[in-house]
């Protein structure tokens, strides 16, 4: 009895009303999004005897952040994996994706589950790659095997690359950056030894009574997304989009729960027709981006380079932002990088809620506005998305006036324009015929 089963029986569960109440919504409303499939509430059976706080994804919801996190065989352990993601979600990530490889990355997913108190997703191949020497030996059952044993542990979305088809390999060979998906591209090495069809569309059902048992919901993935601008909006990225579209209809079909990945790498001027294009192909379905990146020139810096495209893109539609953080492309990011990551997909977010009307979604600009005009310093800080930064950067600004005197840290008193408000409005009130 999924959350996607019991909307369309007519059932408010309480996970809807959670979600209602959280975003200002008739929980009525959150139900019929649900049970049409335009919104989803990643909500593992499992994970909510835990503590798991339900969120709702989907196009009359804010939009959501998602905070990438996870170690290598190569760096980071597993309390840092765990202090990473209670830093995300801080800072406002919604939901985190455990990412892990290397050893212990059950361990590292049991902690971080029971630990977080947001969705938790997983890419499951991950796992299945460390257990054998090469990833073609995989069968299907190791795969149907490791998704039981995530699912059992509470994970509450999985990333699952089942609609790039075997047709679609030879429309890559002349991209600049090949298939970029860790998750496409070992399903695409399984497919091309193995001379067969991707596993996970040929035993699809059998993973949706899997995803059905425990509520888990799907994510789509694009493992055919682009990885730079020249391979933006190819033929194979729309190929599979189309192929995950049809997948969607048959996993609601089944009783399960559906959001879309998408693109990667997109110039600002095709981000509208990707969303677009997903929403009509997708029927609606929640549509979760990677950023996307709208230019390829900026190592180091791509948390701006992506919240700029993922501001465009959850305007057009979009239901949840995959951060990008300033090591994409570098290295494993560290905590300063997830939190720089989480805080510039909350503004990229954020900005986007407000121009869609979200309920509420402009009071915390307006109440930030008024304390700043009333140079209520505190206030501001503690509105802020980041106050500790904030905070520092005053401190570092401006040195605190003997005589009390209020201004801005940038105009000093001689040329503060607001105080030269206040006192317009005095002189106002002075002289009240004056032209």
């Amino acid at each position: 009895m999924t959350q996607l089963i019991r909307a369309r029986m007519g059932e408010t569960t309480d996970e809807m009303r959670a979600v209602a109440a959280d975003e200002r919504l008739d929980a009525e409303l959150v139900r019929s999004e649900v049970a049409a499939g335009r919104m989803v509430i990643p909500a593992n059976t499992v994970h909510l005897k835990q503590g798991l706080r339900p969120i709702g994804i989907g196009i009359a919801a804010r939009t959501k952040i998602n905070a990438n996190l996870g170690k290598s065989s190569l760096s980071s352990d597993i309390v840092c994996e765990v202090e990473k993601m209670l830093l995300a979600v801080r800072y406002g990530a919604d939901t985190v994706m455990d990412l892990s490889t290397g050893a212990d990355i059950d361990d590292v997913r049991r902690r971080i589950i029971a630990a977080a108190s947001v969705p938790v997703g997983t890419v499951p191949i991950y796992q299945v790659a460390e257990q054998l020497d090469d990833i073609a030996e995989m069968e299907p059952k190791h795969f149907l095997d490791v998704v039981e044993q995530q699912a059992a542990q509470g994970v509450d979305y999985m990333t699952i690359h089942a609609g790039i088809l075997r047709d679609h390999l030879p429309l890559t060979e002349n991209r600049v950056t090949g298939i970029v998906s860790r998750g496409g591209a070992l399903t695409a090495k399984w497919m091309t030894v193995r001379g067969q069809e991707n596993p996970f569309y040929t035993h699809f059902d059998a993973l949706c009574e899997i995803m059905r048992a425990y509520d888990v919901t799907w994510s789509l993935g694009d493992g055919l997304r682009p990885g730079c601008l020249a391979d933006a909006s190819d033929e194979a990225q729309f190929a599979e989009l189309r192929a995950l579209g049809q997948l969607g209809r048959r996993a609601r079909q089944l009783g399960c729960q559906v959001m879309i990945e998408g693109p990667g790498h997109i110039p600002l001027h095709q981000i509208e027709r990707n969303v677009r294009l997903q929403q009509e192909w997708c029927d609606g379905a929640p549509f979760y981006v990677l950023g996307p990146v709208v230019t390829d020139i900026a190592p180091g810096y791509d948390h701006i380079t992506s919240a700029i495209g993922a501001t465009m893109a959850a305007w057009y539609g979009a239901a949840m932002l995959c951060y990008v953080t300033p090591k994409e492309h570098l290295g494993l990011p560290d905590r300063d990088d997830v939190r720089q990551g989480v805080i510039a997909y909350k503004i990229a977010a954020h900005a986007a809620d407000v121009a869609r009307g979200r309920p509420g979604a402009a009071d915390r600009d307006l109440a930030l506005s008024r304390a700043r005009f009333a140079f209520d310093w505190d206030e501001q800080f503690r509105l802020s998305l980041d106050p500790e930064t904030a905070r520092t950067m005053h401190a570092q600004s401006r040195a605190q006036p003997a005589d009390g005197t209020r201004y801005c840290t940038m105009c000093g008193p001689k040329f503060c324009s607001m105080k030269t408000t206040e006192e317009l409005r005095a002189l106002g009130r002075r002289y009240p015929n004056a032209r």
